[in-house]
Order: C-alpha cells, then sequence, then structure tokens
C-alpha cells in the first residue's frame, strides 16, 4: 500500500567517504577494490601545481594498477573537455575514474563516466535523470572546501559557444567514494577558499529552504552554515593550520550531502549565467547574488531563516523573522568582505543589457523547481538588477 502523504517521503544518497588527514593515499587500494585495469586520473594544471596528484598517483604506482593523467580541464569544465576526455578514456581501455581537484575535474571525471557508459554528447544529457545507464567506478579526492561534487549527484558542464551552463542531476553520479582529505585545503590561495567557502554557504542556506529539505538534509545544512560562518576567517587568517581547514572541508562535505539531497534554489539559477557568461569561480557567482537571494525567498520560509540565523550564532529575538533576516543579511555581507569578496555584477563586467538573457537561462534552471517560490520572469530581471 502507498503511503497517505508520499509527498512526505524524502530519500538520502551519499557515497562512501573517508574523512581526514592523509585519505587521498587510499586512492590506489579503492582503485585496486573496484577491478581497475587502468585508471585515468582527471585534474586541472592548477592542482598539478599544487602537487596533490603526485601523491595519489604513488598510491596507485604502489598497488600496480596502471594510470593515465588527463588535466586539460579549466575552470568551468568544458562540454569539449568532457568529450576528448572521454575518447582517452575508451581509446586507452580505462574502466575506472580517478578526480583529483576541485568541482571542475570532479564534474568533467563525472562528465567522462556519462559518455562512457551512455555514449552520445554530453550536452543530451541536460536536466533530470536523463543518464540511464551506470558510469564507470568514480573515486574523488576534492582539494577544495566547497563545492561539494564530491559526494553529490550534480554535474555542472559549461556549453560555451552558447554561453551556459547545464545541470545534469542523477544518482548515477554520485561517486563511489570520496576521500575527504583536508590537508590539500593548505595551497588553496585566499580569493579561492573565500569563493569556494561562499558556494559551500549557499548550499546549506538553500538546501535548507528549499522545497525538498528533510530532518536529515536539514542536520547536514545547518551544520554547513555553523561551521562556514565560525571558521572561514581564522582558516583564511592562518591557511597553514589544517586544524582549521579540517572545519572547512567538514563544511563542504556537509553542505554537499545537504544540496545533493534537498537539492538548490534561485541563487544557483541566477549564478549558473553568470558563470557561463563571465567565466569566473562559481563560489563567486553565487556571492553577488546570496543576498538577493535570501530576500526574496524569506516571506515564503520565515521561520528557517530564524534556524539559520541561531546557525550563524546570530542572537535573534525568539519570533521575529524580519530581525533575523536583516541580521542574516549583515552578517553575510560583513563575511563577504572581511574575505576581500567585494566585486558587484557592474564590476564583474555584467551591463543593463545582460539581464534578459541571463534571465532567459535562470528561469530554464532545475535548481529553480525546489526553491520555495516560483519567480516571475520581471521578478528574476528585479533581482539581477538589485546586484549591480
Amino acid at each position: 500500500m502507498l503511503p497517505e502523504h508520499p509527498e512526505e517521503l524524502r530519500k538520502f544518497v551519499a557515497p562512501e567517504f573517508l574523512f581526514g588527514n592523509q585519505a587521498r593515499r587510499l586512492a590506489g587500494r579503492y582503485a585496486n577494490n573496484y577491478g581497475a585495469v587502468r585508471v585515468l586520473l582527471v585534474t586541472d594544471p592548477g592542482v598539478v601545481a599544487a602537487g596533490w596528484p603526485e601523491d595519489v598517483s604513488r598510491s596507485l604506482e604502489d598497488v600496480g594498477v596502471p594510470f593515465t593523467i588527463y588535466q586539460n580541464v579549466l575552470p568551468n569544465p568544458r562540454a569539449e573537455q568532457v568529450m576528448e576526455g572521454a575518447r582517452v578514456f575508451h581509446d586507452l581501455k580505462c574502466n575506472v575514474l580517478l578526480a583529483v581537484g576541485g568541482g571542475s575535474p570532479i564534474d568533467c571525471a563525472k562528465g567522462i563516466g556519462i559518455i562512457a557508459s551512455n555514449g552520445g554528447n554530453i550536452l543530451d544529457y541536460e536536466g533530470v535523470d536523463q543518464v540511464r545507464l551506470p558510469c564507470p567506478p568514480l573515486i574523488c579526492v576534492p582539494t577544495t572546501g566547497g563545492t561539494g561534487a564530491d559526494v553529490s549527484q550534480f554535474c555542472i558542464i559549461a556549453d560555451k559557444p552558447n554561453r551556459r551552463k547545464l545541470a545534469i542531476l542523477s544518482k548515477t553520479l554520485v561517486p563511489d567514494v570520496s576521500l575527504v582529505d583536508p590537508e590539500t585545503l593548505v595551497t588553496m590561495p585566499p580569493d579561492l577558499t573565500a569563493h569556494t567557502a561562499f558556494d559551500a554557504l549557499t548550499h546549506g542556506i538553500e538546501a535548507y529552504v528549499s522545497n525538498a529539505s528533510s530532518p536529515v538534509t536539514d542536520l547536514f545544512a545547518l551544520e554547513a552554515i555553523r561551521l562556514i560562518t565560525t571558521y572561514l576567517l581564522p582558516s583564511m587568517a592562518d591557511p597553514s593550520n589544517v586544524g582549521l581547514r579540517k572545519h572547512l572541508m567538514l563544511a563542504s562535505l556537509n553542505a554537499g550531502l545537504a544540496f545533493s539531497n534537498a537539492s538548490l534554489g534561485i541563487v544557483h539559477a541566477m549564478a549558473h549565467p553568470l558563470d557561463a557568461v563571465l567565466d569566473q569561480s562559481h563560489g563567486l557567482s553565487n556571492s553577488m547574488v546570496l543576498e538577493v537571494g535570501i530576500t526574496y525567498n524569506f516571506e515564503a520560509v520565515p521561520d528557517r531563516f530564524l534556524a539559520i540565523a541561531d546557525a550563524m550564532r546570530i542572537p535573534t529575538r525568539t519570533t521575529d523573522a524580519r530581525y533575523a533576516l536583516a541580521a542574516i543579511l549583515g552578517e553575510i555581507e560583513r563575511l563577504r568582505f572581511a574575505a576581500g569578496i567585494k566585486k558587484n555584477l557592474t564590476q564583474a563586467g555584467i551591463k543593463a543589457q545582460d539581464i534578459p538573457y541571463l534571465a532567459d537561462h535562470a528561469l530554464k534552471d532545475p535548481c529553480l523547481a525546489t526553491n520555495p517560490r516560483w519567480p516571475k520572469r520581471q521578478e528574476i530581471e528585479a533581482l539581477y538588477a538589485q546586484c549591480f
């Protein structure tokens, strides 16, 4: 018999993950466990320069697993990079994927996995549950504290010729294991630390107010918000302190588990077109529209923002949600400026005539499906205009 209220049912999907210092060095063992004949190690030039693929490569060598490094991945990974990586995967007869890096290498590896199992072009899989066959085993070693791609069922790919980003959502994209090693964060420069933390903060806030949230996702979302607002600035002040970095990596993990299952909302829907047009850090795009997104959603779920204020350790009057909203916005602005994020849309190069194009793509973004309010086109355009 079906439940009386099936809309109250909530699923929770998560990969196996190991959290702690030196976790990255277990990549070879996991590849061996998955029966690796040859591994395609997907990364990018910045991560290679930081040295993290070396430790992971050594772990593969230690267990005798051959591998090939594919590092032709740019920030906001392009569809053509996915297709090139898939050709390498096929031509070299690889059967396991290993992503070392932030959201860009991980999303690129997910895209390669889609094509390896399903064929076609990555642009054909935009939307929800369009990936029919499971991907090859995917091992992730995240090196940034914010994207959550290493535990999520999201894959974001740039269609550069058409100036857009496409979101692919499928349970087949949940990695098999994530080796979450806080030590990898010590090489992040200050701007990347700030941008990825604001990405995770946005994940936590949007997952908590999502219309697909649940008591389980709420736990992860609120803890992510607490950790980021508490430890971002101390981590930036003492970047080599692994103890502080561990809190940001844990925040990223919590936020990833939250949004992978509760999904996101209007902030991400508005940020994705900005990513595509400006080709900038996704966390930076989120930071530009986060406050207007919060303000827009407030009237739909005011009580939820009382809990967010509490997670941010903002003293609030118990039932005064309006006070909580003002305090949240003030704290986010303070945190953003203190972390060095001061750019608005004008400074980024967006012009008023770009707004219709941005709004068109924001309205088509699947993240809007779980926003607590459904915006009209005029409302999206007005929100963008407030960010100049």
